[in-house]
């Protein structure tokens, strides 16, 4: 099961307890629906959990008969989706009239009548989400969009988003395909509208997994910063040790102080120590802007022409 599939499922146990808010969740997923005019209502879905919850806030508050259109078996993807339709052409005007829109609108729109307070408010946005949204699984990225057959609907839908109280959704729009997307990219601004929706696991899940992506970062970093200091370790070892070979090998090695020898043997026999490490196990230890100042003018000997 997708997550955003669970997520619907986890709205769709929590039914709102007051009628009217049940009158404003079932208006948001009639408008946004497949169909809603005074002579047609259709609404489908991909969602098994968002099809029985419109079914059963239809009967109830309409007592509505429909016809179910189900996926056959084994049928996936965007292929298994259920359709319902009211078949009664005088209940889909009463329906129409009783969320106060009429058959001369040219544009449907939300009717703000619907909406009288911030609980309403609510119930609509979980509507929406259901007839339309969606939202990724936070472990591929963070991305809640509701996709709007019309532009001036999409606008509306922002609007009453970004109305929300106590909340800064920074909800946009583009389109696609001929639909409009109003999308929300933030982390925390997804885990506010999913707590906000009811979906009160999904939000969990969403924080759950970016702490522990930001933990995997930064252990990623810490160890492509360790093995970069290691490289880096290594190449400037490696560097050293041939110019102490080279010494050695046209005799200059005993021409060196005792402090640049010490050092030197030091390099050769331990050539995976830091600098730092090589100090302290000089006697008496120096630091580590010590022993790279000897191994550097070791190196700049070893360069010189005898």
């Amino acid at each position: 099961m997708s997550f955003s599939t669970e997520t619907k499922r986890e709205i769709c146990t929590k039914l709102s307890t007051r009628v009217p808010l049940q009158y404003s969740e079932l208006y948001a997923m009639l408008l946004l629906g497949k169909e809603f005019t005074p002579d047609s209502i259709v609404f489908k879905t991909e969602n098994e959990h968002t099809f029985s919850h419109f079914i059963f806030l239809l009967n109830k508050l309409f007592k509505a008969k429909c016809e179910v259109v189900a996926p056959m078996k084994g049928e996936t993807g965007r292929n298994r989706s259920y359709t319902v339709t009211v078949t009664s052409p005088a209940k889909c005007r009463k329906i129409f009239e009783h969320y106060g829109h009429d058959e001369h609108e040219i544009n449907l729109r939300v009717n703000r009548a619907n909406i009288n307070d911030e609980d309403e408010q609510r119930a609509f946005i979980r509507g929406a989400f259901l007839a339309c949204g969606s939202v990724t699984d936070p472990e591929k990225s963070y991305h809640m969009e509701f996709a709007v057959p019309h532009r001036n609907l999409c606008m509306d839908i922002c609007r009453i988003i970004r109305e929300i109280q106590d909340s800064e959704i920074a909800v946009k729009i583009l389109s696609r395909g001929g639909v409009y997307i109003a999308y929300i990219k933030d982390s925390e601004q997804i885990t506010d509208m999913l707590t906000y929706m009811g979906a009160v696991v999904a939000s969990m899940n969403v924080m759950g997994t970016k702490a522990l992506k930001e933990v995997r970062n930064a252990a990623n970093r810490r160890a492509n910063s360790e093995i970069a200091n290691l490289q880096k370790t290594a190449s400037a070892s490696a560097r050293q040790i041939l110019a102490i070979k080279k010494l050695r090998k046209d005799g200059r090695f005993n021409l060196l102080s005792d402090e640049l020898k010490s050092v030197a043997n030091l390099r050769y026999d331990y050539p995976e120590l830091t600098l730092r490490e090589l100090g302290e196990m000089l006697d008496p230890p120096i630091s580590r802007s010590g022993v790279n100042h000897r191994l550097e003018k070791i190196i700049r000997m070893a360069e010189e022409e005898e």
